[in-house]
């Protein structure tokens, strides 16, 4: 499961808003039922030129936790987000923007399997065909979000199953206060790189357990693995050069007034190797910063 270390646990005393966005067929309808079971009063599709006169009437209502999901349906209105958000900001109330992306290809076999209509597949009629009109909505709303896309939290959901999904969320609402959160997530190359990672870190070169057979059933947070690929000389070299790096660089992430930096390590199967580092990173940087642990390809078994 993901697991959360968090230095600040402290009760959070600002109004908290979360805004979900992202790519049509991301999954935004399961992040908003998340967290809407986590407390939140959630609002779907929501005009930005609203947002304000809203959160007035919610603040009547002494609602404290509010999440609204903005997408590409209100595009016309979407330059006004980002002023108003910085204002929100300004005013002491926490902000949080989190964007739901997916490869293409997972996109297109999404809306092929509901037979959903794209919300923009009208600006696409002068395709040949079906496939590439649905393929020239999904580019044409990556570009029209795209400073969005850029001001938030991405979290990648093409690998995700919807629970990972919820889970993820949760995750992600339960950190408090505003410093930057380090997120490390371990991935298989097989299965493809995270499209919300900040840093990747290829880990395939190191010792590998899978081909130790009584270690092969096993995973990076069992103690056999880790006591393996903590005796390699090449994994506590890796492990050690990865610290220092993100060591001398999280001061300027933090001045830059970041939320989220994700690191993401990936081996062939991310099941021992990257795993492990990223156990192994997680409890190095726990006592600087707020640290968040995914496992993508483990988590989908849970």
């Amino acid at each position: 499961m993901n697991s959360i270390i968090d230095i600040n646990a402290a009760e959070p005393q600002a109004r908290e808003i979360v805004l979900i966005t992202g790519i049509s067929g991301s999954g935004k309808s399961i992040a908003l039922h998340a967290l809407e079971d986590a407390g939140f009063y959630c609002v779907d599709n929501l005009p930005p030129e609203l947002l304000r006169e809203f959160l007035h009437m919610e603040q009547q209502r002494k609602a404290r936790r509010v999440a609204i999901a903005v997408d590409v349906r209100s595009a016309g209105s979407l330059p006004q987000l980002l002023p108003l958000l910085d204002q929100l900001t300004a005013e002491g109330m926490l902000v949080r923007s989190v964007f739901l992306d997916a490869s293409s290809d997972t996109l297109l076999r999404r809306f092929s399997e509901t037979r959903r209509l794209h919300p923009l597949s009208r600006e696409a009629t002068q395709a040949q065909d079906e496939h590439r009109a649905l393929l020239d909505a999904i580019e044409l709303e990556r570009e029209l979000l795209s400073e969005l896309r850029e001001v938030s939290t991405v979290v990648d959901t093409s690998q995700l199953r919807p629970a990972q999904l919820r889970a993820w969320l949760r995750d992600l609402v339960q950190v408090t206060g505003t410093q930057l959160t380090l997120v490390f997530e371990s991935f298989a190359f097989k299965h493809g790189v995270p499209l919300d990672a900040d840093y990747v870190f290829d880990v395939r070169m190191l010792p590998n357990p899978h081909y130790i057979r009584e270690l092969r059933p096993q995973t990076g947070r069992d103690d056999a693995v880790a006591d393996y690929l903590g005796a390699q000389p090449e994994v506590g070299e890796m492990l050690s050069q990865i610290e220092t790096f993100l060591a001398r660089w999280l001061p300027a992430f933090e001045d830059d007034q970041r939320s989220y930096l994700t690191v993401a390590i990936g081996c062939t199967g991310g099941q021992h190797r990257s795993v492990y580092l990223v156990e192994m990173l997680a409890r190095r940087f726990a006592s600087r910063v707020v640290t968040l642990v995914r496992h993508r390809e483990l988590d989908a078994r849970d």
